[in-house]
């Protein structure tokens, strides 16, 4: 019937579980421990991570970032092991990211968690990158049933939950929101380090000019990669200073800070269209933001104007679950893990493409 509230499949367990999560389908190596206490609480034991970080300038190959992750993985898993104060003989299962994400990353991730997985004779869990975004975020924040905002270098997506799957309402028609804003910090050399994102989210904020740029939704998807050339055109265009200087004749300049300040507010502007679109579709008064863009507070102001406006609420997390991280793979594997899911040890491939809707969603009603 309309409007039940439906029983939940996933039952209080009758004891604690406790799972490891690998996730490595990008630049960040992560490992996270993650409890799920008998009176149904969730905790955080551990989450650890190491970023692989390129020059200024420069993108990261998969086979530069599959070879740190290979170097950092021991390091890392010891650390959130330590931290947990845990044995690996007190895990339930081993919890690995099998897509989507780079290959080789991917492949070296999975790589440690079988090896784990012989040695210390634990059970394995392949998980989907974006699910685990999804539930780490509806665990932290406490959001019941909300429309998603998956935003990250890899993938944008506008989400909703139906009948045990997570539904793509819109998404990219080319590239990421991330990965449109992370090569536009290469083109003017912004710094890696902590991220592309965050640097160009701080040059904006100096910001004063709003150039014109493409804005291109269409229907409920949206397309970034016409934007991305034309925020590109104007680092050539004669009015531009690229050490951000005023020009003492005229003050017809274009600044670097101009340009991603620009660029944030059409590309946002596009998201939150698409994401009130899907609210009213199906009648939701919440709206989640996950995913490593997640943490841009511009990208959270913007949507929370919007929700106010139709009486609703945003829900985001902090840097330590929004970029990718360990805990979160721990996390969506502990529940398929409880509603008895396994991977076999011959199964336990990783795929670049996996989508969010390909993902049985047992746990809930």
């Amino acid at each position: 019937m309309p409007g039940r509230r439906r029983e939940s499949p996933l039952k209080n367990p009758s004891r604690a579980y406790i799972a490891l999560g690998l996730e490595g389908s990008a630049n960040k190596l992560g490992a996270g421990v993650i409890k799920h206490a008998v009176d149904g609480s969730t905790e955080v034991l551990s989450n650890v991570r190491h970023t692989y970080i390129t020059p200024p300038g420069e993108g990261f190959l998969p086979r530069d970032t599959a070879q740190h992750h290979r170097e950092w993985a021991l390091t890392v898993i010891k650390d959130a092991v330590a931290k947990a104060k845990i044995t690996m003989h007190d895990l339930d299962c081993i919890c690995y990211t099998k897509g989507p994400g780079m290959g080789a990353p991917l492949q070296s991730v999975a790589l440690v968690a079988r090896t784990l997985s012989l040695l210390y004779e634990k059970p394995l869990v392949g998980v989907n990158h974006c699910v685990g975004h999804i539930e780490m975020g509806r665990q932290v924040t406490g959001a019941q049933n909300p429309v998603v905002l998956y935003v990250s270098g890899g993938n944008t997506q506008v989400i909703a939950y139906s009948r045990q799957c997570y539904r793509i309402f819109g998404e990219t028609l080319d590239i990421a929101v991330g990965n449109c804003l992370d090569r536009f910090a290469r083109v003017i050399n912004l710094s890696n380090d902590p991220s592309p994102g965050y640097n160009i989210e701080q040059e904006a904020k100096k910001g004063k000019r709003l150039v014109p740029l493409p804005y291109t939704t269409k229907g409920m998807d949206v397309s970034l990669s016409g934007i991305l050339t034309s925020i590109e055109a104007y680092t050539s265009d004669r009015r531009y200073r690229a050490q951000g200087e005023p020009d003492e004749e005229s003050e017809d300049v274009i600044r670097p800070a101009d340009l991603c300040f620009s660029l944030q507010e059409t590309v946002f502007s596009m998201l939150v269209e698409i994401t009130e679109r899907a609210m009213a579709h199906i009648g939701s008064r919440e709206v989640l933001i996950v995913g490593g863009v997640g943490c841009n507070e511009r990208l959270q102001e913007m949507m929370g104007i919007m929700a106010q406006e139709r009486g609703g609420s945003v829900f985001a997390t902090d840097e330590r679950f929004c970029i990718d991280n360990g805990i979160m793979i721990a996390q969506a594997g502990l529940l398929s893990y409880r509603m008895g899911y396994q991977t076999p040890l011959a199964k336990s491939t990783c795929t670049q493409r996996f989508r969010t809707d390909e993902v049985h969603v047992a746990w809930r009603p």
